[in-house]
């Protein structure tokens, strides 16, 4: 998404504009603000929303937060629908309601561009996310961030040297517990809640070798023996993650995978998005793999709320 590939009314004749939203040649990404195509989803939504913000204001401004976290490509709990931008001075009472203003003096050294868009650097962006967002979904920016470059030393000092007050401890937390390991928000929410429930951190990406070869499985405690899958059902739809994506095909190789991993003596746990509507059963089947002693010893953290 390009600022460019979006038409702002100010720039074209109301009259024809107006036609080619009645024959939906054109499609309304916020007030003021149009695109030739309809965004496919809620993440091309979202940056179309960035792009126009963009276009639409005069004065300097950095994109930060979530709409920063979106722009650095990284992945989020839920594609954001308002735009967070940094900017030296207060907003009006009038100012749009999609759009999220901060009057911070950002320092020099916590900006800079992805791909010509004014943002805050990933550091400053992440820890932004971690003092404003539910931890969970700040732990997914924070995961993805991690695979991105981000440099946790340097986000650790910023949020030393943070003023913030509210939200610090959940924010450190977040910044602690980040894996680049974790590939899907869903895996980040696996860890999450066992980690709440006073589990030992896990490793991610544990190694299985099999007959078929080696294998990895989302998250697992090896000196337990311990292991843990999350299963989407996304990826067994045709032609979701891509066009010529075979959800049959996909089906019955993970079935090939799961079966030659149990071969080896290993019996992962497998959770799926349907466990968050009662985690402590997700969280008790796993813990019931364990030793008594790691049981006995588990404890709500309360810093880690469920979402």
């Amino acid at each position: 998404m390009r600022p460019s590939d979006v038409l702002l009314a100010r720039e074209a004749d109301r009259d024809a504009l107006r036609r080619a939203g009645a024959v939906g040649s054109v499609h309304r990404v916020r007030r003021g603000a149009y695109l030739r195509e309809r965004p496919p989803d809620p993440e091309a939504a979202a940056l179309a929303r960035i792009a126009a913000v963009h276009r639409q204001l005069a004065a300097g401004h950095w994109f930060s937060h979530l709409s920063a976290a979106v722009l650095w490509g990284c992945r989020t709990w839920a594609a954001p629908e308002r735009v967070h931008v940094v900017q030296g001075y207060r907003a009006s009472s009038r100012s749009a309601g999609d759009v999220a203003r901060h009057a911070v003096d950002l320092p020099a050294g916590q900006r800079t561009t992805v791909d010509g868009m004014p943002v805050t650097t990933l550091e400053r962006t992440v820890l932004d996310c971690a003092l404003s967002l539910h931890p969970l979904h700040a732990l997914v920016v924070a995961d993805s961030a991690l695979g991105r470059g981000l440099n946790r030393a340097a986000a650790l000092d910023l949020w030393a040297r943070s003023r913030a007050r509210r939200g610090r401890r959940r924010a450190e937390l977040v910044l602690r517990l980040a894996d680049p390991g974790a590939e899907s928000p869903w895996e980040t929410w696996a860890r999450y809640v066992l980690v709440r429930a006073g589990l030992p951190r896990p490793v991610l990406q544990v190694p299985v070798v099999t007959r078929l070869g080696t294998f990895r499985c989302d998250l697992g405690w090896p000196e337990h023996g311990v292991l843990v899958e999350f299963d989407g059902a996304v990826k067994y739809r045709p032609g979701v993650l891509r066009p010529e994506h075979d959800g049959a095909a996909e089906l019955w190789r993970e079935k090939r995978r799961f079966d030659a991993i149990r071969e080896t003596g290993a019996n992962p746990v497998r959770l799926t998005a349907a466990d968050a509507r009662d985690v402590g059963a997700a969280v008790a089947r796993v813990a019931a793999r364990f030793p008594p002693g790691v049981r006995e010893a588990m404890r709500v953290d309360p810093l880690m709320p469920l979402p």
